[in-house]
């Protein structure tokens, strides 16, 4: 009678310990962060933020704040490099109470030939500087075949050492369709929210 007890008392606590680990194992990642400062959730970045090829308050933060049901700043400046958008960033997001700030940056370094090791180490300022203030950066990848220089590997590896969030390719199944583009970079009016669905899905943990 004893034995059958402890065997019983046994099997739970072996139980209750395999489902610790599990919810270990499956919790979140020691490096991800949490937002501790700030109200505003801006979009931060070159045309793809812009909205270049979209109809009026059909670019992607636009579609974005619709479906979080709240405002969203657009700072997106066409032709945006990193080092550009390094230098504005005071301005254009340190100063205006930032949250969540959603990146799409890269791309114009990828066309102009910048080194991704110039490249990335700008995009790591530009993540740690908002990390600073409190804000989370959540960033919108690129992934060019045959042309993209590693640049997909970069992002990979600068979400895992900030903790930042990765939308590995924001683009993915978005470029090369016609139906969602409005020219052979930007995105259409679909196209684009598509893009606000996938920050949105990113984000919404946070809201």
């Amino acid at each position: 009678m004893m034995r059958r007890y402890f065997r019983a008392r046994f099997q739970i606590l072996v139980w209750t310990l395999l489902a610790a680990v599990l919810v270990i194992g499956c919790g979140e990642s020691p490096s991800a962060r949490q937002p501790t400062a700030g109200t505003q959730i801006i979009c931060f970045g070159d045309s793809l933020t812009a909205g270049t090829g979209a109809a009026r308050g059909m670019d992607y933060p636009s579609q974005l704040s619709r479906l979080a049901g709240r405002p969203v700043i657009n700072a997106g400046v066409p032709g945006d490099t990193t080092a550009r958008a390094l230098a504005r960033i005071e301005r254009d997001v340190l100063g205006r109470s930032p949250r969540l700030v959603l990146l799409t940056l890269g791309g114009n370094d990828l066309k102009n030939g910048v080194s991704k090791d110039a490249a990335f180490g700008n995009l790591r300022q530009i993540v740690e500087r908002i990390h600073d203030a409190g804000a989370l950066a959540i960033i919108g990848g690129i992934d060019v075949p045959l042309y993209g220089r590693g640049f997909d590997e970069g992002y990979k590896m600068l979400a895992e050492e900030t903790g930042a969030i990765l939308i590995e390719n924001i683009l993915d199944g978005i470029m090369g369709d016609r139906s969602l583009m409005s020219d052979p970079i930007h995105p259409n009016n679909a196209g684009y929210a598509l893009m606000a669905e996938r920050f949105h899905k990113a984000i919404r943990p946070y809201l």
